[in-house]
């Protein structure tokens, strides 16, 4: 790749069109990235070129280090590159718990070992992570999680349950909290690395409204994780934790654009559904307005999450902006949502059925499956305490006896 040294951006959109265009299969064009649905079917012959295409460029995670096998980009470059996939009606494969929540927080606590080895399959998209956090008797109180883990002298013996772990079914490796020290609360938890495919680990698959769910209940039995894999230090894995799940935030607030089994913007569905105006507009101006206001929003949205990435890049701990970014985009994303179904009117009631179509059973689905964003990630209460207390510096709130 030429070197631009971040300054010659219109010259690098011309090299990552040129490359796009050169690499991205056409039958994918439109096409909904396959990572991003809630049952997994065996990639198309396409999508495995198209995903070791990226893969080996790079551009899956275009500002992740080259060192790494990631594209070595600028932020501005970065967002060329999407911007240029968008272009281009293709979509990102490289994806999934790895590139949105692990792999930044790797680069960040990981020892250079633990980094040559783990981040460049996630980068090639060879290996699928899952998140071992949230217990039974810990979600919001994360900090009370009972998992063990037991120094064994070479290994980790891992015993306990964890539940709303995304994916579960279909990672090849977990990132998790286990307690090491039983004395202690936070202080007390450690953040370890450990295949799925081993003996000790069970998967069962929770059903959800919306269907087939992404969420399992996980049961751990005498599960092994290498001393290699602990990341951070004994009893240090709080404060890894904490910086993993504001990447996280950031990255669930970053969905939402596209909606049904095709990722039609809700803009396309209302041309489709409404139809327009002798002035080619959408034909209800009351459904032209919130749909205006709603994009608007979300640009505004997306461009201060951008600014709220940049300035926690050089925070020494991690920031509390997350949890208002994570709770104004979930307001955006399931307003969008609502919205498609009403566009869709009738049609957009349907669960099953040859008078409706796919994207209007995707769209069901999807708003369905769009109220867990208020849960996942923490929650919409969760986050407001987190604001009051850390940001606004509210005092707590002592029942009166």
């Amino acid at each position: 790749m030429a070197d631009f040294g971040g300054t010659d951006l219109e010259g690098f959109r011309t090299e990552a069109r040129d490359w796009i265009a050169a690499n991205f299969p056409p039958g994918l064009k439109g096409v909904a990235n396959p990572m991003a649905r809630e049952e997994r079917a065996t990639p198309s012959a396409e999508q495995e070129t198209w995903r070791k295409a990226m893969g080996e460029k790079g551009w899956g995670v275009p500002t992740w280090p080259s060192a790494y096998g990631g594209g070595g980009l600028d932020p501005a470059q970065g967002r060329i590159v999407q911007q240029e996939l968008n272009r281009a009606g293709a979509y990102n494969p490289i994806g999934g718990m790895g590139v949105m929540m692990f792999g930044p927080t790797l680069l960040e606590y990981g020892t250079e070992d633990q980094k040559r080895e783990h981040i460049p399959p996630i980068v090639r998209g060879e290996l699928q992570w899952c998140q071992g956090f949230s217990e039974p008797g810990a979600g919001s109180d994360l900090a009370s999680l009972q998992t063990k883990a037991v120094d064994k002298g070479d290994h980790f013996e891992i015993n306990g349950q964890k539940i709303w772990t995304s994916g579960a079914q279909y990672a090849d490796w977990c990132f998790c909290l286990v307690r090491t020290d039983t004395s202690k609360k936070h202080e007390g938890i450690s953040f370890v690395l450990f295949t799925m495919r081993q003996p000790g680990v069970e998967v069962r698959p929770i059903p959800l409204i919306a269907g087939s769910s992404p969420f399992c209940e996980t049961f751990f039995t005498d599960a092994r994780a290498e001393k290699k894999d602990l990341v951070g230090p004994l009893n240090g894995g709080w404060t890894i934790a904490k910086r993993l799940l504001q990447h996280e935030r950031s990255g669930l607030t970053g969905a939402g654009g596209g909606l049904g089994l095709g990722g039609k913007p809700i803009e396309q569905l209302a041309k489709d559904y409404v139809g327009l105006d002798d002035k080619g507009r959408i034909a209800d101006a009351d459904l032209r307005t919130r749909l205006v206001t709603n994009a608007i929003n979300m640009r505004a949205f997306q461009q201060t999450a951008i600014r709220a990435m940049l300035e926690a890049k050089g925070n020494a701990g991690p920031s509390n902006a997350t949890s208002i970014m994570k709770n104004a985009g979930t307001q955006l994303i399931q307003e969008r949502h609502e919205m498609a179904l009403e566009i869709m009117g009738h049609q957009g009631l349907g669960w099953e059925g040859d008078s409706f179509s796919a994207e209007e059973l995707g769209a069901v689905r999807g708003w369905l499956f769009g109220k867990a964003f208020t849960i996942f990630g923490g929650s919409q209460e969760v986050q407001s305490n987190i604001v009051s207390k850390r940001i606004l510096g509210l005092p707590d709130l002592t029942p009166n006896h």
